[in-house]
């Protein structure tokens, strides 16, 4: 080794095994077949192993051009869902050598400031929400290698998109209140400008279209419990027949509904059912437990990197949406003829 030194070299290698630092590179980056013999090639691993010997990835990357860094662009983090996105993208990165850095656009949707000014010295590619798409322009993550998650595929900025499949889960939410007897529908909407929410509501639209006697409400709220509250409160007390079931585009809004429907002294499910759309840990804390989409978010932060990395790879990813599941509970029953 080395005086003074600390941490073996290649040199340090080289010099115990007797070779050249060209041979170590070749044998350690597993380049050596045809190059050199198996026996030098087994010398110089020994050497390696006796010393201590670990590889500078960091210089090795900066030689290559990639940081084996990706960035996870995501709303605020204000529900377990996008911290389940990044536990999935994370795992799959680290199968495959890379790191994931997590930014939380700051005002959930909007322009960001750049994390790290200029991302594209820093980062081989970005993966992120249509919710925080517009923190990619300011961060210039849209030069990137870009996989979009839960976006419009046909026209997202991406090279690939990701989604769940919304549309399947709306209609499962939709069917089982229709099987119920259910006609008169509220939608508590997301007061948020983003291509999941719009499919939401249009799905239900057309789907309630197709059935005969059905009327539909809809009101928007930011996903609060507070503001949640509030407009389902105005939009069950508005003149006309009132709903007897909210569906809500989200678990946190449909908190909220629980509210206003209590405060207005209405029992859950007997006069008014309400179904949500995530699957969080509040879905089952809520009393009665909530009826509600199940969306896997490891699953779908695990895709959407297996999806980046093909193209960083060059090859095209599937475009297969990701099943989702209704989970029926207590919140939803037929309605109350009375």
């Amino acid at each position: 080794m080395a005086p003074g030194s600390t941490r073996p070299t290649s040199r340090d290698v080289a010099h115990a095994a007797g070779v050249s630092q060209a041979a170590v590179s070749l044998v350690l980056g597993d380049k050596w077949r045809g190059r050199v013999s198996e026996t030098t090639a087994e010398r110089v691993r020994q050497a390696a192993r006796q010393l201590g010997y670990r590889p500078n990835l960091a210089a090795r990357n900066l030689r290559l051009g990639r940081t084996r860094t990706v960035l996870l662009v995501v709303p605020a983090l204000t529900t377990e869902f996008f911290a389940g996105v990044y536990t999935g993208a994370a795992r799959v990165a680290a199968q495959h050598g890379f790191g994931v850095v997590l930014y939380p656009s700051p005002e959930g949707i909007g322009p960001a400031r750049d994390p790290f000014g200029s991302a594209q010295a820093a980062l081989d590619g970005v993966l992120a929400s249509s919710m925080a798409a517009d923190a990619l322009t300011a961060i210039r993550g849209d030069q990137l290698p870009l996989v979009m998650l839960d976006s419009d595929p046909e026209g997202s900025q991406g090279a690939a998109t990701v989604n769940l499949d919304i549309k399947d889960g709306v209609r499962q939410v939709t069917d089982h209140l229709l099987r119920l007897g259910h006609r008169h529908f509220l939608h508590l909407a997301a007061d948020i400008p983003s291509w999941t929410f719009e499919i939401r509501a249009r799905e239900l639209t057309t789907r309630l279209a197709t059935v005969p006697g059905t009327d539909l409400r809809t009101t928007h709220a930011p996903i609060s419990f507070e503001d949640a509250l509030a407009a389902a409160h105005t939009a069950l007390t508005a003149p006309g027949p009132r709903p007897t079931a909210v569906i809500c585009d989200d678990d946190k809004l449909a908190a909220g509904a629980y509210k206003a429907a209590r405060r207005l002294g209405l029992r859950i499910p007997d006069d008014i059912s309400v179904t949500g759309l995530d699957d969080l840990a509040l879905a089952q804390a809520l009393d009665p437990e909530l009826t509600t989409v199940r969306l896997d978010a490891e699953l779908f932060g695990e895709q959407g990197m297996k999806a980046l990395l093909a193209v960083l790879d060059g090859r095209t990813p599937p475009e297969e949406d990701i099943p989702v599941h209704l989970v029926v509970r207590g919140s939803t029953a037929p309605p109350n003829p009375a």
